[in-house]
């Protein structure tokens, strides 16, 4: 066997595994879209730049997209954007050797994303590029090498190396300008959709928090109705029956019925959805995630249902997020996980060997924020209080500080930061996170103007959009929910100029077999949107006690 056919035979079986590989991550529709433009991007870097050789942006999007979502996300964007902007430079055996060299990058940023839990800096991020860009060279040397040598020397690959020398050197100064210029940018602008829509956290979407409080209180118009409640509740537990039954035999107002019949439906719609390793996946019948087996613990929780009694075959949903916490290591993942231990009544300090609520900790950044953004620290004062961190703990103060900070003038929050667009999620999760912290209360404060933002969001259906003239969704408007629950706002009247409640926008999403649609025309992911949602229909704010 030649050189050219042993090693097009090697680098085609990497290919083929590359792909094979993300293919079995099922990626949902978000995931395949955000990949495509991605490798789109890099394409248009790589034909952009075109007049200045091998100086392009190509190799520092693929490796900042691993860095972010991961090494099959990664990898897809690189051998995709490769083999696309060759229709503009020409196929030719070169093509799967560059597909395969900058698969390998976005696989290097994954590692690095890994191992330093994606904290780099502006610098020693900018120098990985630097290196990927002369470990891309090198590879492409040794394409050359292979294809177009005859004796296949070490002379003729140095002799190739070093007229190839200055190109590379160009390449990976680029890539260093490049990252040095537009990295952290670009990095927040990904961590934004990794957390929405989960491509790791999360990542809902990085998955929005609710906060702790609330309660019952905004909607029981008397103590004996929820004394009545409690002690439908006690004696359903007694049955096996789901809560929010016995609540509509009580109540007896149609509103009522209606809520809890949706709660103990979409609560029977999660259980049936379980895999046989307990856990759940975005849907019935795909592979389990710790991102959806965590939401999942926390949407039957709020049904009323027993995690550790929800099995299939031998394995529990709580088996499966105890699995889960022992090899969570993202912010993000850390953050939920500890909300869903807490949720199955389990301690976050001594779960599967772990202390998780020790590992965030080691999370935080000087200014006491996680990770920077307004999102994921609003989700670290959620999650240190499930943890048993009480709100006057300097690390629940730290964090609350930097969240009441980025609050927009118009009341709102972005999930980066403050200057950026407001949204709705982001703002719920914040009101959320104010309030358990015990911060931003009175008259004209934080919370306040919060909640007033949310009110102006709202659309003519009730439901909520994720920002300004967007269409309803029912995870926006879980989140605006449970953000106006945590606030002592009652939902059932927020009917912004005669629309319906968003309680009943999420009610009229719900499907013949108990699953909740994302929005009227799109149904993904219904087991996240189910989980989602039934925490706000159920009126259950965070932490789940």
């Amino acid at each position: 066997m030649t050189w050219p056919l042993t090693s097009f035979t090697i680098l085609g079986l990497a290919l083929f595994a590359g792909f094979w590989w993300y293919e079995r991550s099922h990626p949902t529709s978000k995931v395949l879209a955000l990949v495509a433009t991605l490798a789109a991007l890099a394409a248009l870097g790589r034909i952009a730049f075109a007049p200045l050789p091998n100086v392009k942006p190509t190799t520092d999007i693929v490796l900042l997209s691993g860095y972010v979502l991961g090494g099959a996300p990664g990898f897809a964007v690189g051998a995709v954007g490769a083999i696309a902007s060759n229709i503009v430079f020409g196929q030719g055996p070169w093509t799967p050797w560059q597909m395969g060299a900058w698969g390998l990058c976005g696989l290097i940023g994954a590692g690095v994303g890994v191992l330093s839990g994606r904290r780099l800096g502006r610098w020693p991020l900018a120098f990985v590029c630097l290196g990927a860009g002369l470990l891309y060279g090198a590879i492409l040397d040794f394409s050359t090498w292979v294809t177009y040598s005859g004796s296949h020397t070490l002379a003729q690959y140095v002799t190739i190396s070093a007229t190839s020398l200055s190109f590379n050197i160009a390449h990976a100064v680029g890539n260093l300008m490049f990252c040095l210029a537009f990295g952290p940018v670009f990095i927040r602008a990904l961590m934004r959709y990794r957390a929405r829509f989960e491509i790791t956290w999360e990542e809902e979407p990085v998955a929005r928090p609710v906060a702790a409080g609330g309660g019952l209180a905004p909607v029981l118009p008397t103590v004996a109705l929820l004394a009545v409640l409690s002690a439908t509740a006690l004696a359903v537990a007694g049955t096996g029956a789901p809560a929010a039954e016995a609540s509509a035999r009580s109540t007896g107002s149609p509103t009522a019925t209606a809520a809890a019949s949706a709660v103990s439906r979409a609560g029977t719609y999660l259980a049936r959805s379980q895999n046989r390793d307990g856990g759940f996946g975005p849907a019935r019948g795909t592979a389990s995630t710790p991102l959806f087996s965590s939401w999942a613990v926390m949407g039957l929780r709020a049904a009323g249902r027993t995690p550790s009694r929800t099995r299939r075959g031998t394995r529990t949903a709580t088996s499966r997020l105890i699995a889960d916490a022992r090899r969570v290591r993202a912010t993000g993942d850390l953050e939920r996980t500890i909300l869903a231990v807490r949720a199955a009544g389990l301690n976050p300090r001594r779960v599967g060997g772990r202390d998780l609520v020790r590992a965030l900790l080691a999370k935080r950044d000087r200014d006491g924020s996680f990770d920077g953004l307004t999102n994921l620290s609003a989700f670290g004062v959620l999650a240190l209080r499930a943890g048993g961190r009480s709100a006057s703990d300097s690390s629940v103060v730290r964090a609350a500080r930097f969240v009441q900070r980025q609050q927009n003038r118009d009341g709102g929050f972005n999930f980066a930061r403050r200057g950026s667009a407001s949204g709705v999620d982001d703002t719920g999760a914040a009101i959320q996170a104010l309030v358990a912290a015990r911060r931003g209360r009175g008259k004209g404060g934080a919370i306040s103007r919060a909640v007033s933002y949310l009110r102006r969001r709202q659309n003519s259906d009730g439901g909520f959009g994720a920002g300004a003239g967007s269409g309803s969704n029912a995870q926006s408007t879980a989140f605006a929910v449970q953000g106006l629950l945590a606030a002592g706002v009652n939902p059932d009247r927020v009917k912004r100029r005669g629309s319906r409640s968003p309680m009943a926008y999420l009610r009229s999403l719900m499907a013949s077999n108990g699953s909740v649609r994302y929005s009227r025309t799109r149904a993904q992911t219904p087991v996240w949107v189910t989980s989602q949602a039934v925490l706000a229909l159920a009126r259950k704010p965070f932490p789940l006690r």
